[in-house]
């Protein structure tokens, strides 16, 4: 499962990478976000494109996976089927946070493009209302299967990485046919990523600086223990 992400980039290169129309929040970079964290979110409404923030997690009675939805979930799930349909948006990400073992130690690593660029995640977003009757906007990742170096730390699964056309296709409002849809949702090629070493601060959900996406030099850092 991906608990964490970074989206660390300035504004312009955001708007200019995906092509936003309306920024509906202040941006800020992240370099550290995790579950329930407000994360920034691209949408499409009336044929603009929307940068806003949501929620990182969906809250609902029947969502067994809020923070990140399997793509054997969605076809499963008739709520999801529907929001699949419907209610469909892009994560903005540069990298992904995930624990590797090396012998008896866990240490952190940060996967990103082998290009350092940023790229968008399938995701699907979620409306609701809390007791007081205000709006609540959630979202969450859209899984698919994991190449082979995400399977190294998770065997079976990855967020579903969009290329520019496929995130067109996804953000379409007139697109609703399901299978054409999921037929988006492909494991990227392990051949276009990397990962490397991040400080185990990355753990608190306080630490969000530039520190988190700066590769560590593992054995030292394995010496002064």
């Amino acid at each position: 499962m991906c608990q964490r992400y970074s989206m660390a980039a300035d504004l312009p290169v955001v708007l200019e990478h995906f092509q936003v129309d309306r920024v509906m929040y202040y941006y800020q970079n992240r370099y550290n976000i995790s579950p329930t964290q407000s994360a920034p979110v691209l949408l499409q409404h009336n044929g603009e494109r929307v940068l806003d923030e949501f929620r990182w997690g969906f809250i609902p009675y029947w969502g067994k996976d809020a923070v990140n939805a399997d793509l054997r979930t969605v076809k499963e799930n008739p709520t999801y089927r529907k929001m699949i349909e419907k209610q469909r948006c892009v994560i903005p990400c540069n990298g992904f946070y995930y624990w590797k073992k090396e012998g008896k130690k866990m240490h952190p690593v940060r996967v990103v493009l082998k290009n350092r660029g940023m790229f968008g995640v399938a995701g699907l977003y979620e409306i609701w209302k809390d007791y007081k009757g205000d709006p609540l906007r959630t979202c969450t990742l859209v899984m698919t299967g994991a190449n082979r170096l995400i399977g190294d730390f998770e065997e079976n699964r990855m967020p579903a990485i969009l290329p520019e056309d496929a995130i067109k296709d996804w953000l379409n409002e007139e697109n609703t046919a399901f299978h054409s849809l999921s037929s988006l949702l492909q494991t990227y090629s392990e051949d276009e990523m990397e990962a490397y070493p991040v400080t185990p601060l990355i753990g608190n959900d306080d630490h969000d600086n530039s520190e988190c996406i700066r590769e560590m030099d593992l054995r030292a850092a394995w010496v002064k223990h």
